[in-house]
């Protein structure tokens, strides 16, 4: 199998390199570091994951901004970065509607994404996730995450084999001696020593503990139940406050699991069934009960406008339109405003 290498073009100017490999529905991976395009696709640690990935679908997958094949002179670098970043991949891949993958980092950006865009997202998978980064842990997981930063800050790309031993455990403690040897060598090429530390800093602070409930795409959370890096109680929470989520705990040590073990064969079965079965039932929803204005309203909303620019097209108030909102979320028994856009999105509703 063969990959194809691409650029996208962020809102600010940086150029990200996307790779897309396999064939059928398009399936996104979001970044996040220790990727490398080229050296990942090649490595022992991460070539099971991308021939899996790509057995079914169009695999897209992209180098976060300073790393990898992507611009490595960045002026910006901030979780909200991370996120336009993914929006400016998929709106250059030209995608409509699509299942997302998010790892470790990943996962609140996935998050995140799902949250602003519903319409776009048919499924979330989530892969050592946490919604609230090592800054805002109880003080165990922080102690850790200080001492792995300093130890970035000082040993990151270094050849030192102290650094490279200590490295690759603390992701794949099971791994075998080819896997650690890539995961340290991706770990040492993929981004600077300068990047590295603004990474870790700047996934510490992330938190999107508020938008999860915001999240209307059936999620599948998996987590290792040994995880030392990301410990399992992380996954726990996003399976709790993703209103469709459904938590597959596995049993492994490992960050990123690897080939040989038992949990990548379940993995695998599961994440395939989750991604074949259609979870949106095809009931129809009754909007007869609307009135004129609500129709108008609600179908502003599928187009994605603001209230101010709803009121501003149906020369009425900003409250009005609240009050319609409210009214709409009420007689179609739904919760959020969210909700109402995938509902007339999907049944192509018009006023």
């Amino acid at each position: 199998m063969n990959q194809t290498l691409s650029f996208a073009r962020t809102r600010d100017g940086i150029r990200l390199a996307c790779a897309t490999s396999g064939d059928g529905p398009p399936l996104v991976r979001v970044a996040t570091w220790l990727t490398h395009l080229e050296l990942d696709w090649e490595s022992s640690a991460w070539g099971h994951w991308f021939r899996f990935l790509s057995e079914d679908h169009t695999l897209i997958r992209y180098d976060e901004r300073g790393c990898g094949l992507s611009d490595r002179h960045i002026k910006s670098l901030s979780f909200e970065d991370w996120v336009s970043d993914l929006e400016a991949v998929v709106d250059t891949m030209g995608l409509d509607r699509f299942p997302i993958l998010g790892m470790s980092q990943g996962a609140a950006v996935a998050v995140e994404y799902a949250a602003r865009h519903p319409e776009r997202v048919s499924q979330l998978i989530l892969f050592g996730g946490f919604a609230a980064g090592w800054v805002h842990a109880r003080k165990s997981v922080k102690d850790r995450w200080l001492a792995i930063r300093e130890m970035v800050r000082l040993g990151w790309g270094d050849e030192n084999p102290a650094f490279r031993a200590m490295w690759g455990p603390l992701f794949v403690p099971k791994g075998d001696p080819e896997t650690l040897y890539w995961y340290t060598e991706l770990a040492r090429r993929s981004c600077t020593r300068e990047m590295a530390t603004a990474i870790v800093d700047t996934f510490g602070q992330l938190n999107v503990a508020e938008q999860l409930a915001q999240v209307q795409a059936p999620t599948l959370v998996f987590h290792a139940e040994q995880d030392s890096l990301v410990p399992l109680e992380a996954g726990q929470k996003l399976a709790e406050a993703i209103p469709a989520a459904r938590l597959s705990v596995l049993d492994s040590p490992n960050h990123l699991l690897v080939e040989q073990e038992p949990s990548w064969e379940r993995f695998q079965t599961e994440c395939r069934q989750f991604v074949r079965t259609p979870h949106r039932k095809s009931r129809r929803t009754d909007f007869s009960g609307l009135t004129r204005r609500e129709r108008q309203v609600l179908a502003r909303l599928a187009e994605g406008l603001s209230n101010s620019q709803i009121a501003e097209s149906l020369f009425i108030s900003e409250k009005t339109v609240r009050n319609h909102v409210s009214s709409i979320l009420d007689k179609l028994d739904i919760r959020s405003r969210a909700q109402a856009i995938v509902l007339a999105s999907d049944a192509g509703f018009r006023e």
